[in-house]
Parts: C-alpha cells; structure tokens; sequence
C-alpha cells in the first residue's frame, strides 16, 4: 500500500519546524542512517511511543525555511523505509506518512511509533529504551529484565521468595480459602497447580494472596498507607499532614477492603467550602474501591514501595508502583486489557466475593460511578516510576455557573473561596471567570473591597439585593 503524501497548512508547517528533541517527539536530517535510525524507533516502540520527522535539519541556527531539506520525492526515502521493516514485521504499531508544503522542496517522512507489546530491536539487534531527548540501549542482563517486566513478557509475582513452605501452606488465610472454596484439596498440592510455588518456594504471588503477614516476608511491596492533608494545594507537606499515616497490612484481599474502609472513613468526616456553604464531600464507593483494587492488584511488585492513597480536601490520588505494562497508555486503558500479575488478578478472583468482580472492567466502573454523581472523570497520570490516579471532587458544571449557584446562596464571593469550590487553580484564571460573568451583566465588584479583600456580588436588577451568608 502506498505510503500517502500529506499537503500540510502554513500553521502546520510552523509547529513542525519549531519541533524540538523530546520524550515523544525526535527530528532527523534525511542523511541520517537508517540503521541509527532504527534506534529511535526502537526506542519509541519500547517506551510510550512517539513521533519521528526525517528531512529536518535538527540543532541549527537556520532560519525556519532552510530546516526543511526533505527527500526529493517519496522514492528518495525507499532505503530508509526498507531498513525499517524488520522492526514491524507484522505491520502493526507504526504509521509512515509524507508531508509537503508547496513552498518548500521535497516531502519530510513522518513516522508515528505506537508503544508496543514486545520488544522492538533496532537493526544492531539491541533494544532502545526512550528516557527524555535520548534514545538508550539496553544493553545489560538488569535492564533487559526490567524492560521485559515493563513489557508484560514476564512477571515479578513468579518469582520464587526465600521463605518457607508453610508461610502460604498453613496459613490462616489459605486454610480459610481452601475450606471455603475447594474443601476437598490440600493447600499445598492446590497451590503447587496454580503455579504459587516455584522450586519449593512460594512465589510472590503466593505470599501476596496467602500469607497472613506478607508485610514481614516482602517489605515496602505489599502494603497501603493512606494520609489525610488539609489542602487542595498541588503538594502535601509536613505541615498539612493530618495525623500519622494510616499502615494496611494483610493477605492482599484483606489489604484492599480495609484500604477501602480507611479511606471511606477518612473522607467521611471532611467538609469544604461548596455552593451552599459548608459540605460533605462525597466520592462514590464503587470508584474508591475499583481504582484501590486496580492500584494492589497491577502494580509491579520488583519496586519496593507501597501503594499511596492521599487523601486531600478536593481529591483523592492513589498511586501505584509500576509505570503501565506493555502497550496500555493513559488514553488507551480503558478499551485495551493487559494483566501485569496475571497469577495473582486469577486467583483472587476465585475468592468469594472478590474484589475484582468484573475482571477487565474496574476502571471503567470507577468512571461510569463517577458520572452518576455529576462529578468529573478520574485523570490517570504515568509518572517515571509509578502510575497516579486523581479522584477530583469536581462538579461537571462549569466555573460560570458554579459561581453563580453559590451567589443564589450567599452573597459574596471571593477569588480564594470561588477556586475552592470551582477547583481551578490559578487566581489570573478565576479573575477571568468573574470577568466573563461581569460582562455578561451578572455579577458586580463588591464596592470599598480591594486587593486580598476584594469580593463579587450578583449585579442587582432594582437596587436590592437577595439576602444571604456573606
């Protein structure tokens, strides 16, 4: 099939010339080697994909017009095609496309690389990993295991753990489970079928479901720690900490109904500023525990941390250790399934009433449950090391008609008090609200008040006011 020729606009041509080396985003001269080529691609495929412009002059002082030296036509490019198929030999992951502006001479070949399911090699047979502007090999036995972690293609939780036999064969937890479950096995032979043991050892897999402390035998792996601070600001601090954090330890179904529980209950005795003054804040149950449970059961147990859940006045975040597996990203997790423990996320479900139900379907339960209580969609961030899910106590309604619902019930506003309940966080930003209600005649500056003190009040059609809480 034809690689298509895209004719792109004058802004286009602007944002593409102005492109600078980044996590996701590489140029490269047209002369470049598609043997060094390939490194990058590789790099794009094996961390969270990209994109790629051949036929710019990168790292110049040129003028605009003068970094554009593409190949003469789509023909000029076949080597570098060519030397890139042994990278996608099913023809899945990558998208080639040429773009012209009829100013300018020749096409630039635009390559959009997809995160991958397995490991892309480049053409010197090493896999590239993307960290910032730079495309890294890896090039160790370490390096190769944990990329082959990230990638889904093997599994902390089948480790073996140097602890013995009877931590998960005599526990309480898997005594409980057996009778419960399969009265007519013995725990060891049961767990030896479903591969918990490995050379006589219970595998991480195995202590995290059954031992009664898995806390003891694999430290900062598999518990919770829940804290309260007293902000909606960006940060915790020491300062806003409320209280000691909260230690969850236990067999791993034990770990997420009583995380569940701590956090219900911690949320259960807040209360901020809202439209009509002072205010329960309520999170749907069903969120707080499919994104907890999602947080225990996928996270990536080689990283010796626990799984956070931080509680603050306007959301709550949960994160878990691991960046995501495989190919999922942030904007595809909620159509594509991919379990990094799949021992673990199997077995649990077997328990009675386990906590993930509809396997493959939590997070998408957590956001449908958040829609019914007319509150904003989860937002799901992949940091270097860990993946953050923000459960933000935020109306659907807009910063406008959030503003005015709280002046049918008070009568006035402040800049501070309308971010807290809008959740918007810059002042410049809630200043532009109040001045799109005041042009739009609904609100009015509250006279003699400046500065900090300065406050909003709905503009008065006769001279008098409705009464109400200032």
């Amino acid at each position: 099939m034809p690689i298509p020729v895209v004719q792109i606009t004058d802004k286009q041509v602007q944002e593409v010339l102005s492109y600078t080396e980044g996590h996701f985003l590489d140029v490269k001269a047209k002369e470049i080697r598609p043997s060094k080529l390939s490194r990058a691609i590789s790099a794009f495929a094996n961390a969270d994909g990209g994109e790629l412009y051949v036929g710019i002059v990168e790292n110049t002082p040129l003028p605009f017009p003068e970094r554009w030296q593409g190949f003469a036509d789509s023909e000029d490019a076949n080597g570098h095609i060519q030397g890139l198929e042994a990278l996608f030999p099913l023809g899945e992951g990558f998208l080639y496309s040429f773009l012209s502006y009829p100013s300018y001479t020749g096409v630039v070949l635009q390559i959009i690389v997809q995160k991958s399911k397995d490991i892309v090699k480049a053409n010197d047979g090493l896999p590239y990993i993307r960290r910032g502007a730079q495309s890294l090999p890896v090039n160790t036995p370490d390096a190769l295991a944990i990329l082959k972690r990230n990638k889904g293609l093997t599994s902390f939780e089948n480790e073996p753990v140097a602890t013995e036999l009877a931590s998960i064969c005599n526990s309480a937890a898997v005594i409980e489970f057996i009778l419960n479950v399969i009265p007519s096995s013995e725990p060891e032979s049961w767990l030896r079928k479903q591969e918990l043991i490995k050379n006589d050892k219970p595998t991480v897999a195995g202590v995290t479901l059954f031992a009664d402390l898995p806390q003891a035998i694999l430290p900062k792996r598999t518990g919770v720690k829940v804290y309260r601070y007293k902000t909606g600001e960006e940060e915790g601090t020491r300062e806003t900490l409320v209280g000691t954090p909260v230690s969850i330890e236990g067999c791993a179904y034990d770990v997420i109904v009583e995380a569940v529980k701590s956090t219900k209950e911690t949320i259960d005795g807040i209360q901020v500023l809202g439209t009509k003054g002072l205010e329960s804040v309520k999170y749907p149950t069903e969120t707080l525990h499919e994104v907890i449970t999602n947080a225990v059961l996928h996270r990536d147990y080689s990283l010796a941390d626990d799984v956070h859940v931080r509680i603050f006045d306007n959301r709550v975040e949960v994160e878990s250790p691991g960046r995501l597996p495989a190919h999922i990203t942030p904007k595809n997790i909620l159509q594509e399934r991919f379990a990094r423990n799949g021992n673990l996320v199997r077995v649990i479900n077997k328990l009675p009433n386990p906590p993930n139900k509809d396997v493959g379907e939590g997070l998408n339960t957590a956001f449908e449950a958040m829609k019914l209580l007319r509150l904003k969609d989860p937002v799901i961030r992949e940091l270097d090391h860990s993946v953050l899910i923000e459960i933000k106590h935020e109306r659907l309604a807009s910063p406008e008609d959030t503003v005015m619902q709280y002046l049918e019930n008070n009568v006035t506003i402040t800049n501070r008090d309308a971010r807290g309940i809008t959740g918007i966080k810059s002042e410049n930003s809630m200043k532009s609200v109040f001045l799109k209600l005041r042009d739009r005649n609904l609100i009015e500056p509250v006279p003699g008040k400046s500065g900090f003190a300065s406050a909003w009040q709905k503009k008065s059609k006769n001279g008098h006011r409705k009464s109400g809480k200032s």
